[in-house]
């Protein structure tokens, strides 16, 4: 349950090996207002229960043998996190756990880097709704991490106003940004990286706007490279047109739509910062990870 999708997983997990049997995802924007109320609104909450009370069906009819269910940035942030995880306990008798930042990471990473051979140096960004996790390892062992408080729906509330937004807010937006990121991860601290893997609903739907895929194809999105240069021209064209518009483009998912523009520019800091040219597309992602952490270890 992150701050703009609920997602489900359901997977098989045999010897560390993950074989996926369903997994879906909603748009629901638990998150919104967050960031300036420091609450769930009802009205998100309520979305997302009927989420879970449909996603729960799914995996029940499956034979779920365990079920993990994880929530991250905005219930983390929010006052009312307590009365929401009460909700899903009394509604569904689902007990959730709100993962801190350096689980989320690290399950992020897990997940991103669990079928990967070992690369040495390999920067997994997850940008979320309202956190983004930058985790820097060699698989298997995590180097380094740091969850940011930057999330394509808290920028786009803090900064993206207008629509289209106008080019002062998405400078701001910008600066805003490589501030956090400056602040949290000096020039000097900062560790040096050869591979860039991108995972979560930004880059993915970048891509699928890039290969103009309708409708989505996960097969075609899982391992694509996007180019800084593909990046930065995405974000002039979907920054320029209308809300209605974006939605309308080849590739792009309608709900992430209103959100798209700010993590581009998430996105387009994170790659500056590490002098990336480029990121490798991951649909593997914490809900791997998640699904590797709940399975019985293998038999050696």
């Amino acid at each position: 349950m992150g701050t703009n999708s609920t997602r489900l997983l359901v997977a098989d997990v045999v010897d560390g090996r993950l074989g996926e049997v369903e997994r879906r995802t909603r748009v629901t924007g638990l998150g919104r207002g967050v960031d300036l109320s420091g609450q769930l609104s009802s009205d998100a909450i309520e979305e997302v229960c009927e989420t879970v009370g449909e996603y729960i069906q799914g995996y029940e009819s499956l034979g779920a043998d365990r079920v993990v269910a994880i929530a991250t940035s905005a219930v983390r942030d929010a006052q009312n996190a307590d009365a929401f995880l009460a909700e899903l306990r009394e509604r569904f008798a689902l007990d959730s756990r709100i993962l801190d930042g350096e689980e989320e990471a690290r399950l992020t990473y897990r997940g991103a880097c669990c079928e990967r051979g070992d690369v040495d140096g390999t920067l997994v960004v997850d940008i979320g709704g309202g956190s983004s996790e930058l985790i820097v390892g060699s698989r298997p062992e995590v180097i380094f991490w740091a969850s940011l408080q930057v999330g394509t729906v808290r920028h786009t509330e803090r900064h993206l106003t207008s629509d289209p937004p106008e080019a002062a807010q998405l400078e701001a937006l910008s600066g805003d940004v490589r501030g956090v990121i400056d602040a949290e991860l000096p020039p000097p601290e900062r560790p040096g990286v050869s591979l860039g893997v991108a995972v979560a609903g930004t880059p993915t739907t970048l891509a699928a706007v890039d290969l103009h895929l309708d409708p989505y194809d996960p097969q075609a999105v899982h391992g694509y490279r996007l180019p800084l240069s593909s990046i930065q021209h995405m974000c002039s064209e979907l920054s320029s047109i209308p809300l209605p518009e974006r939605r309308e483009v080849p590739g792009m998912h309608p709900g992430r739509a209103p959100t798209i523009v700010a993590g581009i520019v998430i996105l387009i800091q994170v790659m500056r910062a590490f002098s990336l040219s480029e990121v490798e597309v991951s649909e593997h992602d914490i809900l791997y990870g998640a699904a590797l952490d709940a399975a019985p270890a293998p038999v050696s």
